[in-house]
């Protein structure tokens, strides 16, 4: 896939990101280069391979016991809000 110029203002313009002019075509190869690999990746065929869960076969992540080590201090952390209702914090509305 290859993006053009309008695309990269787009994506700058959703991402509320300033660009300089001379910052564009830079974006434009490098991002259509990246669209591009995942694309040659997509391409391959995968049917009969098993997900992994670890890059090496035969090992596994180690994992820490699922034990609690905090003791529950949320209303303490809470007292420092400006509004709190039901445990919750209640902020501004920032989307109509």
């Amino acid at each position: 896939m290859s993006l053009n110029r309008a695309d990269i203002e787009a994506i700058a313009r959703l991402a509320r990101l300033s660009l300089r002019e001379e910052e564009v075509p830079a974006l434009v190869d490098g991002l259509s280069r990246i669209l591009g690999l995942v694309a040659q990746l997509d391409a391959a065929d995968t049917r009969g391979i098993e997900p992994m869960a670890h890059p090496l076969p035969g090992l596994a992540q180690r994992l820490r016991a699922d034990v609690v080590t905090e003791t529950d201090q949320h209303e303490r952390y809470q007292a420092n809000a400006p509004r709190v209702e039901g445990g919750l914090y209640l902020v501004p509305k920032v989307i109509e």
